[in-house]
């Protein structure tokens, strides 16, 4: 089916990101926004803008009903749900598959096998790709007896949920029944579902991804990856393809890990298989599957040349998989810096407000995914993500030398920003070597703050 206008259930840099492809490809897009994103950059690019509701998430972005409503009345032939939100509900896509109404993403049997942590170690165990040391939580006596089984230190993890929240990190088992409590509570919260699991952790290690996509009849193919691993608090900072300091065995068992962890569930679309590589031993452990596309996927579409959201969307109108493995022949290196309305002075504080000035940069390998204009506000109810800035080249050299120059050139007025932050991790030796670890910006903020 040729899809003639699309939904996006999101906000946002990745709602304009949805809307330039579909303008190249000739598609409407109707815009669900909140009263706070009525008048934002999105709203004006797309050809509609529908109100979903108030400010807050929970009484707009969140609202599945809402949202399928919303597209049926627009008359819609397919929903983007970008990522966050309700990209990995599987009660959205279902609803979306009652109605008859294109979900551009995976089944919702698939975002359920990958969203719960728990299935997803068994399905990752079943396609043969080894996972972290650990296993199920059910009473504080059973986490105790695996906790001395798979040894300290370990991690506290949200079996329904990710991006830091639920998880906890426990160097002695008399402090494990206190943070399953808290990691139980939080992850209730966040995620309606309290359950928790344990699992090892594996230091020194690095946060590496492999993308795929899918076309749902067990087609896979891979277009590489991307390394993770510069974090705060579990939440990304810089993310480059390829993996720097990476032999090229481990590359390809990584690669072959994740595409075959992909077949198991026939999956359909883009998704992400993350990794934790622990580069010493040159050894890898499942740890989890993004069942959407990625902050992070401009890196990957940089060295590639594919437009992953276009590929989205063909394979939601029964396209398939429109290249071959052979067909992917990634050049260069690409670096991501995310730019955040918080302070890095107080604690990264959220600094919502009236931007007084946005100026990105421009230039040979650059390019920026924002909806932040001079003039805009960044609302205090969402994330404090304002822009991407990608710079690509033919080597990591080139790449880190232009991700320099375009933080530099960049200026943000009017609320704080992490753009000094990022500036000095670029900056870091330890960075400019290659390879870090997760640990790098705990150790880097020794150094620079």
């Amino acid at each position: 089916m040729r899809i003639k206008r699309i939904l996006i259930a999101n906000r946002g840099e990745i709602a304009v990101r949805i809307i330039r492809t579909c303008r190249e490809l000739g598609i409407e897009t109707v815009l669900a926004a909140s009263q706070a994103d009525g008048d934002s950059l999105p709203a004006r690019l797309a050809d509609r803008t529908i109100c979903i509701g108030p400010a807050q998430a929970s009484e707009s972005y969140l609202k599945a009903e809402t949202m399928v409503h919303a597209a049926i009345a627009s008359r819609a032939d397919a929903i983007h749900p970008g990522y966050g939100f309700l990209a990995e509900r599987a009660v959205f896509a279902r609803m979306c598959e009652r109605e008859k109404m294109i979900f551009i993403g995976p089944t919702a049997g698939q975002i359920d096998a990958v969203g719960d942590k728990l299935r997803a170690r068994e399905k990752a165990e079943a396609a043969q790709v080894p996972v972290v040391p650990g296993g199920a939580v059910t009473s504080t006596e059973g986490a105790l007896a695996l906790g001395r089984k798979v040894g300290t230190p370990l991690l506290v993890k949200a079996v329904g949920g990710g991006g830091g929240r639920g998880m906890k990190r426990v160097d002695d088992l008399s402090a494990l029944p206190e943070q399953l409590e808290l990691a139980a509570a939080e992850a209730g919260a966040a995620f309606g579902d309290a359950r928790v699991y344990l699992e090892r952790l594996i230091t020194p290690g690095r946060h590496v991804e492999v993308q795929i996509l899918g076309d749902g009849r067990g087609g896979i193919i891979h277009l590489g990856e991307r390394d993770c691993s510069v974090q705060r608090r579990y939440q990304k900072l810089i993310e480059e393809t390829p993996a720097p300091d990476l032999p090229e065995s481990l590359r390809q068992r990584l690669h072959d890990a994740a595409v075959r962890f992909a077949q198991r569930l026939s999956y359909r679309g883009a998704g992400t298989v993350e990794f934790l590589v622990n580069r010493p031993q040159e050894s890898f452990y499942f740890l989890e599957m993004n069942a959407r596309i990625q902050v992070e996927h401009p890196v990957t579409e940089a060295v590639t040349g594919v437009d992953l959201v276009a590929e989205q969307i063909a394979i939601a109108e029964g396209a398939g998989l429109r290249m071959a493995q052979p067909d992917i022949q990634p050049r260069g290196c690409a670096i991501e810096c995310r730019v955040n309305a918080e302070d890095p002075a107080q604690d990264f504080r959220p600094s919502p407000g009236l931007v007084t000035e946005a100026t990105w940069p421009s230039g040979s390998g650059i390019r920026v995914d924002t909806y932040v204009t001079s003039g805009c506000r960044i609302p205090p109810y969402y994330d404090s993500l304002m822009a991407k800035i990608i710079a690509g080249g033919p080597d990591r050299m080139t790449a880190l030398q232009r991700m320099r120059q375009a933080i530099a050139e960049t200026r943000i007025s009017g609320v704080a920003s992490n753009l000094e932050f990022q500036a000095r991790l670029l900056a870091d030796s330890e960075f400019a070597a290659g390879g870090v670890d997760t640990g790098f910006v705990a150790r880097a903020l020794t150094r620079i703050v």
